[in-house]
């Protein structure tokens, strides 16, 4: 029997939000509102700039005001279970790190599955990362990724992809309540009532869209059998996500490595409530502690 004992903070939220959104039915709907939305042009002084790079990936950059260049730079990831979302859904969290950490900070519009399964994703991000790390104003020794949901995912598989090149050095990875294992979806009995936004069918749809033909042991995060060398990890999660589970269980096998990773349990949260709820202290009590692990891996060494 499951507990749904849902965070004070976030029990008047809880009772509004549906157990999953995305299905293969919805799939368009979510993609059309999704258009309507974030289709606009930014506007106001803290905009952001929103480029097409090179190699065709679109970008949105948020500059930090009057910041020391060359200064600590993100790249970060958005989520959408790898089939939905938008850069531009994140725009209020990106301008929130730049203008915490005087942070130059990237936002990838990388292709969506299940049109551009896996590599497509993870290649846009380190064409965005690569470009992000030329720019005249970002330090390329203390430049982290991160992301959420599918995001936290691709930001761990792009951890893994730039170890295993050689070609360029991560500072930290933040994995915010990361898609990281699909063998989630095999497990039975993980169909929690307290789930929100969601659960085993659209994680099952997801991954199918994402893996295509890929071989998961390559693909998959969690099916990776050598986690050593890579970046400092910060791994955040509720007790009431679906991959609550799976993250812990990343979080120790990269400590098992020798990889240092702080993690954040939040009790009583579902998926993607600090975004629901970003005003309530359990969220920006989740964010703050993503921004003190930065602040460290952007420190300078000591002298």
């Amino acid at each position: 029997m499951h507990s749904i004992e849902f965070h004070p903070e976030l029990k008047r939220s809880a009772r509004l939000l549906p157990k999953q959104i995305i299905t293969p039915l919805t799939l368009p709907l979510m993609r059309a509102a999704g258009r309507l939305m974030w289709g606009r042009d930014p506007e106001g002084p803290d905009a952001p700039e929103v480029l097409t790079l090179p190699s065709g990936v679109g970008v949105r950059l948020y500059r930090p005001v009057g910041a020391a260049t060359p200064g600590p730079a993100l790249l970060w990831i958005h989520g959408g279970g790898y089939v939905i979302g938008d850069a531009a859904q994140d725009d209020v969290l990106c301008g929130r790190f730049a203008r915490e950490l005087g942070a130059t900070v990237v936002s990838v519009d990388y292709r969506l599955a299940p049109e551009h399964p896996y590599p497509a994703p993870v290649e846009d991000c380190y064409s965005a990362l690569n470009w992000l790390r030329a720019l005249p104003s970002v330090d390329p020794d203390r430049v982290a990724i991160g992301g959420a949901s599918a995001g936290g995912g691709l930001a761990a598989t792009l951890a893994l992809l730039t170890r295993d090149r050689g070609e360029i050095d991560v500072a930290a990875q933040i994995l915010v309540y990361p898609m990281i294992d699909d063998r989630t979806v095999q497990r039975a009995g993980l169909d929690n009532p307290g789930h929100r936004l969601w659960n085993q069918s659209s994680n099952r749809f997801g991954w199918r869209a994402y893996l295509g033909d890929a071989d998961p042991n390559v693909a998959v995060p969690a099916r990776r059998q050598d986690l050593a060398g890579l970046p400092p990890a910060w791994i955040g999660v509720g007790t009431l996500d679906l991959f609550h589970d799976e993250d812990l269980a990343y979080a120790e096998r990269l400590r098992a490595a020798g990889v240092p990773c702080e993690v954040m349990v939040v009790d009583g949260a579902f998926h993607g409530f600090d975004g629901i709820a970003p005003k309530a202290s359990v969220s920006q009590s989740f964010f703050a502690s993503q921004c003190a692990l930065l602040r460290t891996a952007y420190a300078p060494p000591a002298a």
